[in-house]
């Protein structure tokens, strides 16, 4: 006989949660109090066990829904009449399959058994965590079919997220099962994309039973619901409750704001950013009601005329078919992420772009010598390579231009660290890969490294961890061509520093014209923190470095 399993009462005033993970499959026989979900309410983050043993028949959930308090959940076919299925209980001296922690739930590529030891395992390959505030992505290729034989690191799918397309490898080597995944559909962080036969020599090792004496037990639905009670009572300060021991919120082991997913979702669905919200819970917990208040806020500060300059109202376009053929077609989440964080950052930072030019007649001879060499490493020597070091040189001398601004707490972070940007231009979207730590390199490791983080980034191979932690963006046009040009400063950073395309020109040198390689710079920056004059010594400070390559060696 089929059971019905619904959520239980979660506490007072609330009536919803949001599922993190489910922990069991159907055809898993599973025991009384045994985990079944993970879900997350705007207060804690719990497993939700089973009020029954059977053998799970239908799950009816999936991950990223909002369920409702006695909403059908599962179906369970239970022991008594489910004795033809696989068997609940074990043998004594066989350890009870031990509920998975919530660490080996969240891990990247969750993987489920579905045959014996000594046969070829059958895994589920799951979209891994792809960064901080990122819950799903775009699937824009699928790489792989059924039959096809793969290696481990191989691409099986190509993803298109707000910061960039990437593809994502499969953990093991064998042979493709059966592909869950479409291409043009949005994929969830653990979902399952494709399952594979696991070749015998990759197999995932078996886990070995563990001890689970000093374990919490997992909890029933009326400690469940105790707990989020005993939260709801102590929502705004700790304090000592029944047993004597006062509740803390649960470490927020992913995303930097504490937030629930649905909350975060409201966020960004509203415009807002959910890391600036200043949370009113339990260690600095962001609820529903402080979304609700900062954006409140942000609209009064745009109705009051200042702010973020928000009140233009947008013109309706007008119906181009009327005056001949026109071809409409979605924004790429890359175009769309690059659009917003533009128009936040031109509306947000009062621009102001000062130009200036180099001769960089003697560099370019440099460079020309040295450039065979640094061919040999993997890299090519170009004027960005110099700007790099330069740039990083630069920063240390004036450190105002290596700080983000927050107005909201009135406060700069001056970084000691020295990572920076590089605009690529790519058939896709404008990328801006981060080199990091370009103090301690030399310039030849700094070519190699622009040579090989450009190309990923043109052949969507750059990972998320390479478009983060930038303190600086520099942006080169000239091998497109161009006389000069206003760059937008890449929030949250300060200033950024645009190349255009270098001639040869007359110069009045020692009494004399001269023909002179030149090149134009141009550096726009954020007037909130740095003054004309500085901007003007730090470009041409930039200048005469390039004009003499020795002044980053005295």
């Amino acid at each position: 006989m089929a059971i019905e399993l619904k959520l239980p009462e979660l506490g007072e005033n609330i009536e919803s949660a949001d599922v993190v993970s489910i922990l069991v499959k159907e055809g898993d026989a599973i025991q009384k109090d045994q985990g079944l979900f993970e879900i997350e309410t705007d207060k804690a983050t719990i497993e939700v066990p089973s009020t029954q043993e059977g053998v799970v028949q239908k799950i009816l959930i999936k991950i990223g829904d909002k369920i409702k308090v006695g909403q059908t959940v599962l179906l369970i076919e239970d022991s008594v009449s489910g004795k033809s299925k696989t068997p609940i209980k074990t043998e004594e001296s066989s350890p009870a399959k031990k509920i998975p922690s919530k660490e080996k739930i969240t891990e990247e590529v969750k993987t489920q058994k579905t045959s014996t030891e000594s046969e070829s395992e059958v895994v589920d390959v799951t979209l891994p965590d792809l960064g901080e505030n990122i819950d799903s992505a775009e699937v824009v290729g699928v790489l792989v079919k059924k039959g096809d034989k793969i290696s481990k690191d191989q691409s099986i799918i190509e993803i298109e997220t707000d910061k960039a397309t990437v593809e994502v490898p499969s953990p093991y080597s064998g042979e493709v099962i059966e592909v869950f995944i479409k291409q043009g559909v949005k994929a969830k962080i653990g979902e399952a994309l494709i399952k594979v036969k696991v070749f015998e020599s990759t197999q995932v090792p078996q886990q070995k039973a563990e001890d689970t004496s000093g374990k919490p037990k997992t909890e029933t639905p009326a400690e469940v619901s105790q707990k989020i009670q005993t939260e709801s009572v102590q929502k705004e300060e700790i304090t000592t409750g029944v047993s004597g021991q006062g509740y803390h919120q649960p470490p927020i082991s992913k995303g930097s704001a504490p937030a629930a997913p649905s909350v975060r979702r409201i966020a960004r669905e509203i415009g807002i950013n959910i890391n600036e919200v200043p949370g009113t819970g339990v260690s600095g917990r962001i609820s529903m009601d402080d979304v609700k208040a900062y954006a409140k806020k942000l609209n009064e500060q745009r109705g009051k005329g200042g702010g973020l300059g928000f009140g233009i109202k947008a013109e309706k376009l007008l119906d181009f078919s009327r005056f001949g053929p026109v071809e409409i077609k979605p924004m790429s989440n890359i175009r769309t992420k690059t659009a917003e964080h533009l128009s936040y950052a031109w509306a947000t930072i009062p621009h102001v772009t000062q130009f200036d030019q180099a001769d960089i007649t003697i560099l370019e001879m440099t460079r020309k010598a040295f450039n065979p060499k640094v061919e040999k490493a993997g890299g090519k020597l170009t004027i960005t390579s110099f700007l790099l070091k330069i740039t990083a040189a630069a920063l240390k001398t004036f450190p105002q231009f290596n700080s983000s601004i927050d107005l909201e707490k009135k406060e700069i972070y001056y970084k000691n660290y020295f990572n920076i940007g590089v605009a690529v231009d790519t058939e896709f979207g404008l990328i801006v890969p981060v080199i990091k730590n370009v103090d301690q390199k030399n310039l030849t490791a700094l070519s190699a490294e622009l040579t090989t983080i450009s190309e990923k980034a043109r052949n969507k191979k750059i990972s998320l961890e390479e478009l983060q932690g930038g303190c600086f963006t520099i942006t080169n046009l000239g091998g497109i061509g161009g006389t000069s040009f206003s760059p937008i400063v890449n929030s949250p950073e300060v200033a950024i520093l645009g190349v255009s395309r270098g001639s040869y020109k007359p110069v009045y040198k020692d009494g004399k014209f001269e023909v002179r390689m030149v090149v134009p710079l141009s550096l726009s920056y954020d007037h909130r923190i740095i003054d004309g004059a500085d901007a003007a010594r730090f470009l041409r400070w930039v200048c005469e470095a390039l004009e003499q390559p020795m002044k980053l060696l005295v």
